[in-house]
């Protein structure tokens, strides 16, 4: 089974309720700009009551992969520094 990141989930979901909001005011008789502003404020009032699971387990991989990026980043300074304890290859004598 395909395992589907969260924010894609999310943005899916978010733009679901939109859709759906947006079919829903096209029965009234209105102006289609004031339709789809409707559309975006209801959509957006529904996403964050909806779609709260989703939004949390994407904040959750963000960090997550934030602090990866950090820690590999210390981790290459450190290499760069010459503090690395364990480095990857060898030094090289030069002849």
């Amino acid at each position: 089974m395909v395992q589907v990141s969260a924010a894609v989930k999310y943005t899916l979901g978010r733009i679901g309720l939109f859709v759906a909001v947006l079919a829903g005011l096209w029965l009234v008789d209105m102006n289609v700009f004031l339709k789809l502003m409707l559309a975006l404020v209801f959509s957006a009032a529904l996403s964050f009551f909806l779609l709260r699971g989703w939004r949390d387990e994407m904040a959750g991989e963000m960090a997550s992969a934030a602090e990866r990026r950090r820690t590999e980043k210390e981790r290459l300074r450190a290499a760069l520094a010459g503090d690395d304890d364990q480095p990857d290859e060898p030094e090289r004598r030069q002849p």
